[in-house]
């Protein structure tokens, strides 16, 4: 339980905390702990990851490891080898030099006088990610993680593939990691800044041009991907993602095949649900105490009488492209997830989406800007990034609209599509929406599915079609909670391109469509809650001064000479000095993806970064850019890093890359 406000523990920060690895790469720990946790020792919980404790995560950080360090726990923030304060390089992510760090980092804590000898972890995004894979090579003193925004199937649900299909955040986020992990370390933290510094961008790695080596499931995919064996995660796992969020299918899979393992999704983006948006909030942060006392501090804190599943059903609401907050009620289920819930079947045919089969003959073949209302991949910079309006896009669609509904009808996990089509070409993709229809016919989209249709028998021996040839495929939608209005209609919505969502086929293709079927989870309409959480509490803010403040911009621009369409992304995160040990940050990211509708070989994918770190009288600054394009049968990369100390340029690298298209 909560201690009361009068019984918080004095803490300590210690910022710069060295852990020597037995190879002597000394890793960069920043901690808050109970000041008396040598005399009276406290469990640990880990957070590890390479986005940069000193600038990188502070907002959150001062948010959540305060108030656990406040409540008996010694929290630890470490930056993985090769990344912000921390020795050594970093080759690529979660590879087994990142996760075997991790275990001796776990052992090397429990080992610690003030360490009572129980470590937990707990992360989101890259930090959920890794807890999962430690798990499950069961660390002895881990006992128990919190996984936020990841995945249990680095191939499937991750940020370089989707149903088989080359998701353009491959590039985007590819560029992201060029950028921050050229940076330099503090330079009051570290004598030899400058040498590390150097050493980082010698050496730093383009993963995008590695990751586009890997074009189907292989090994590379399978490792780190938990759901290869979910047997070997050997700690209790409580699971929070967000329905805004591109990561909210490991939540259900990990309740349906990880005994003991809870989860909770909210309509949040990629943030922590103490201070995620949309709201509502949550008291995650006493959720998270819970879960620690029981597991960490063998408190009776009843977590594992929890429900299972714990899940926000939002109120169908008007397309925006963002929200400050989603109506609905929280909805829960005990020995499962979703899986056994009811199926809904309707089928598509020739005059729209019915409760009985009907003749279908319909043809698709979108233009390749089609997907323009897709909004961001994962939405997390709180910018204009979620799906918008569907009406444009729908139009470029094959659409099957049903009946308005007889009653309220709440959709609770993940809808699937069998589809009976043939294509004309060799190679085709197929994106599938489930959109909410309004009266006056704007178009909410609920939840979409995408699938190189050379991957409809598995992604580890994708075969090419045979032009003409019927085949039958299955396309699960990715899971929500949503209930749709009564006197609305649902819409299946079918193209044959995605952009900028997903890297386009080398031709355009035209599909067409025989038999169909829509198989929806249908729960029984919750009246009111069914949980309640409390309300969310923080440590106190981190203190900054604000230099430049924060902007973000999503345009779409067509040029009306060519015909190009653009999508035009600039995500200004501002300029702060930290109050504290005065480090002055700032970045600025910038995307532009350019199609032409009628010519899938036009795409094209450019990010360009600009990083500046101050201190005591040295600037320095990165700029780092990257583009990709493609012809039939290959892929085409560059990308250029320049490193700048008080504006004279120190070191620049350019790369350039081919990789031939397999089956994509």
């Amino acid at each position: 339980m909560t201690p009361p406000a009068n019984h918080l523990r004095e803490i300590e920060e210690l910022p710069d905390m060295g852990i020597t690895l037995s190879d002597g790469c000394r890793l960069s720990a920043r901690v808050w702990r109970p000041v008396d946790a040598l005399r009276n020792p406290v469990p640990a919980i880990l957070e590890y990851l390479p986005y940069r404790k000193r600038d990188g995560t502070c907002a959150r950080d001062s948010l959540t490891h305060p108030w656990f360090a406040r409540r008996g726990y010694a929290c630890i923030r470490v930056d993985i080898r090769g990344n912000g304060d921390s020795d050594g390089l970093m080759s690529d992510e979660y590879t087994p030099q990142e996760l075997s760090d991790a275990v001796e980092v776990i052992r090397w804590l429990a080992d610690q006088g003030w360490c009572s000898g129980s470590v937990g972890m707990m992360g989101i995004s890259w930090g959920g990610f890794n807890a999962l894979q430690v798990a499950a090579l069961q660390p002895e003193p881990l006992r128990a993680i919190i996984t936020l925004c990841s995945t249990v199937d680095r191939f499937a649900d991750d940020i370089h593939y989707k149903g088989g299909c080359l998701l353009n955040e491959n590039l985007g986020w590819g560029a992201t990691m060029w950028s921050y992990s050229s940076r330099a370390p503090d330079p009051a933290l570290r004598d030899n800044w400058r040498e590390m510094w150097l050493e980082r961008l010698e050496n730093e790695p383009f993963l995008p041009s590695h990751w586009l080596r890997h074009q189907r499931r292989d090994d590379y995919w399978k490792h780190g991907s938990v759901g290869e064996d979910f047997g070997a995660i050997g700690a209790p796992v409580l699971a929070v993602g967000g329905w805004g969020d591109a990561y909210k299918n490991a939540v259900p899979q990990l309740v349906e095949n990880v005994p003991g393992s809870k989860g909770i999704i909210g309509p949040w983006v990629h943030k922590y649900p103490h201070f995620a948006v949309p709201e509502p909030r949550i008291g995650f942060l006493q959720e998270a105490l819970r879960w620690w006392d029981r597991w960490l501090g063998q408190s009776d804190t009843g977590v594992e009488h929890d429900p299972d599943y714990r899940a926000y059903l939002m109120d169908g609401v008007r397309p925006a492209t963002w929200y400050t907050e989603r109506p609905g009620r929280w909805i829960t289920e005990t020995g499962h997830a979703t899986s056994h819930l009811p199926i809904k079947t309707l089928h598509l045919s020739d005059t729209g989406l019915r409760d009985s089969g009907g003749g279908l003959s319909a043809t698709v073949s979108s233009p390749q800007h089609c997907g323009a209302g897709a909004g961001e991949y994962c939405a997390i910079w709180l910018g204009p990034e979620l799906p918008g309006d569907q009406r444009a896009d729908d139009a470029l669609s094959a659409c099957f609209d049903s009946r308005p509904l007889e009653a309220d009808m709440d959709i609770v996990g993940a809808p699937s599509l069998r589809l009976t089509l043939s294509a004309d070409r060799p190679q085709a993709q197929i994106a599938v929406r489930l959109n909410h229809v309004h009266p006056d016919g704007a178009s909410t989209r609920i939840t979409y599915g995408v699938l190189n249709l050379c991957h409809r028998d598995g992604s580890e021996h994708p075969a090419p079609l045979t032009p003409g040839n019927a085949v039958d495929i299955n396309l699960s939608l990715d899971h929500i909670a949503y209930r749709v209005p009564k006197g609305h209609r649902l819409r299946v919505a079918v193209s044959s391109a995605y952009w900028p969502l997903i890297w386009p086929s080398p031709a355009r293709t035209t599909l067409s469509l025989t038999r169909g079927a829509l198989d929806l989870p249908v729960r029984g309409r919750a009246k009111s809650d069914e949980w309640q959480f409390p309300p969310p509490e923080a440590d106190a803010p981190w203190q900054t001064e604000e230099l430049r403040p924060q902007a973000h911009v999503r345009r779409q621009e067509t040029d009306l000479t060519t015909g190009e369409v653009h999508l035009v992304i600039e995500d200004d995160f501002g300029k702060v000095r930290d109050a504290g040990h005065g480090l002055i940050a700032g970045s600025i990211a910038r995307e532009r993806w350019s199609i032409h509708p009628d010519d899938p070989l036009s795409a094209r994918g450019r990010c360009h970064w600009t990083d500046e770190l101050e201190r005591d009288g040295i600037r320095l600054r990165t700029e780092t850019s990257c583009e990709m394009w493609s012809d039939a049968t290959q892929f085409h990369l560059k990308a250029n890093l320049q490193a700048f100390e008080n504006d004279t340029l120190v070191l620049e690298r350019d790369l350039s890359d081919t990789v031939d298209r397999d089956l994509l």
